[in-house]
């Protein structure tokens, strides 16, 4: 199964989730006591807190293709030739490596996006998901800066 089929089956799981928890919020809502009415409004409004981080999520990955696509038109999509682990994650050392390079380009160029894009995939490469996340996420807001202006 691909990672986009895996996504789509958790979104539509998670979709159905969401709609049995409105629903239960709705008969909380028709018991009619303060009590279950005060209930049955926090549980309706948990399927839209859901359903926003999915779609920041979900955006999140589709912003990210969309600079992937980028890089590589460039010619600056890096290249995925680090030595494995049998597990199949990069092997540490190897990772640690690449990642100061990456590092200084970005401290040589703070405002440019496909810097921050590679240091994510340098920090995932060396096993910190959440400074890749971080990483990333600065990469959009800098994408997304210059992509609103030109």
């Amino acid at each position: 199964m691909t990672a986009r089929r895996a996504a789509l089956a958790l979104g539509a799981l998670a979709a159905v989730y969401l709609v049995l928890v409105g629903w239960r919020g709705v008969l909380l809502l028709a018991e009619g006591t303060p009590t279950t009415v005060l209930l049955g409004l926090a549980v309706i409004a948990l399927p839209f807190v859901g359903a926003w981080v999915i779609w920041r999520e979900i955006r999140f990955g589709l912003e990210s293709q969309q600079m992937a696509r980028q890089l590589e038109r460039e010619g600056g999509l890096p290249v995925d030739d680090l030595p494995r682990r049998p597990s199949g994650r990069p092997d540490r050392a190897a990772a640690d490596a690449a990642f100061e390079g990456r590092r200084a380009a970005v401290e040589a160029a703070p405002t440019d996006w496909r810097s921050w894009f590679r240091l994510g995939i340098a920090y995932d490469d060396a096993g910190d998901r959440r400074r890749a996340r971080q990483a990333m996420r600065q990469a959009h807001s800098l994408y997304r800066g210059i992509s609103s202006r030109g």
